[in-house]
C-alpha cells in the first residue's frame, strides 16, 4: 500500500488480525472470526466501492452493491481456492453485484455486454469526447474542482469504457487483473482503456493526469457505514457451508 492509500484509509483501532495477509484473513473468516472479516472489509472497501460506483454512477447504489458483495463473499469464502488474488475475487463479486443492480434499474433498456469482441458491443465512436455540463468551470480551477469534473466525465463514458477506466486508472489494476475481474480478453481491456482515456483527455485536457489519482475519494464515514451494515446483517444469513458462526469450536483441517 502506498502513501496515497494510507492517507485515504480511515483510521481504526488495531486488531490482532490487522497485520495478516489476505489469505490468512480468509482462513480466519472461515472459522467465524468477524474481526478478520472487518479487517478485510476495511482493507478492500475502497476498491469495491470504486468498481461498483464506476458501473452504477450513483453513490448510494454503489454502497448497497458493496454491502451485497461483502455478504456474498462472506458466505462463499470457504470456496475460495486462491486461483486469483483475493482482492481480484472480491472485486469481481462487487462488479457482478453492481451489474445486477444496473439490470434491475434499466430492466427495459439494453444492457451493454461485458464479454465478446472488443468493439462489437460498443457504441459508434464519432471522435467527439463525452459532453460536459454547460456550466463546467474553467479547467484551471483548484484540484478539488478538477476531481469533480473528472468524476463527471467518467460518469458520462459508455458503461463498458467506464468500468475498465475505473479499474485500470483509478484502482491501478493490471490488464490481466482487470480482464479476470470483468471476464473479458486482455485485448478488450486494452482497447476500451485506450478509447476511454482518449475521450477523457479531450474533455479535460491537461488536467486529467493531475486529477485521476484522487478520483472517487473514499471517506472514513462511508467505510464505517458499510462495515457496520454488513456486520449487522451477518446474523440474518443462513449458515454457509464451511463457515463457522462466532462461538463455534474451531474446525479441524
Amino acid at each position: 500500500m502506498n502513501a496515497r492509500d494510507d492517507a485515504m484509509q480511515p483510521a481504526s483501532a488495531p486488531t490482532p488480525a490487522s497485520g495478516l495477509p489476505d489469505a490468512a484473513l480468509a482462513a480466519r473468516i472461515v472459522q467465524g472470526d468477524r474481526d478478520a472479516f472487518t479487517v478485510l472489509m476495511r482493507r478492500h472497501n475502497r476498491t469495491l466501492y470504486r468498481a461498483a460506483r464506476g458501473i452504477l454512477r450513483n453513490d448510494a447504489d454503489a454502497e448497497d452493491a458493496v454491502q451485497d458483495a461483502w455478504l456474498h463473499a462472506y458466505t462463499a469464502i470457504g470456496d475460495f481456492r486462491g486461483d486469483a488474488k483475493l482482492s481480484t475475487w472480491l472485486t469481481r463479486i462487487a462488479v457482478n453485484a453492481a451489474l445486477q443492480r444496473l439490470r434491475k434499474r434499466k430492466r427495459t433498456a439494453e444492457i451493454i455486454r461485458m464479454d465478446g469482441d472488443a468493439d462489437m458491443d460498443l457504441p459508434a465512436d464519432d471522435g467527439t469526447p463525452p459532453a460536459m455540463a454547460p456550466d463546467r468551470p474553467d479547467l484551471a480551477a483548484m484540484r478539488s474542482e478538477t476531481r469533480r469534473l473528472l468524476e463527471q466525465a467518467v460518469d458520462l463514458l459508455p458503461e463498458a469504457f467506464r468500468i475498465v477506466f475505473v479499474l485500470r486508472a483509478v484502482e491501478e489494476m493490471s490488464v490481466e487483473e482487470t480482464a479476470v475481474v470483468l471476464g473479458v480478453p486482455e485485448a478488450t481491456v486494452r482497447s476500451r482503456f485506450f478509447r476511454a482515456r482518449g475521450q477523457l483527455r479531450e474533455s479535460l485536457a491537461r488536467e486529467i493526469d493531475l486529477a485521476v489519482e484522487h478520483a472517487y475519494g473514499f471517506a472514513g464515514a462511508r467505510c464505517d457505514r458499510i462495515v457496520a451494515r454488513v456486520l449487522a446483517r451477518l446474523d440474518d444469513l443462513p449458515v454457509a457451508r464451511g463457515v463457522a458462526r462466532p462461538g463455534d469450536p474451531p474446525q479441524e483441517n
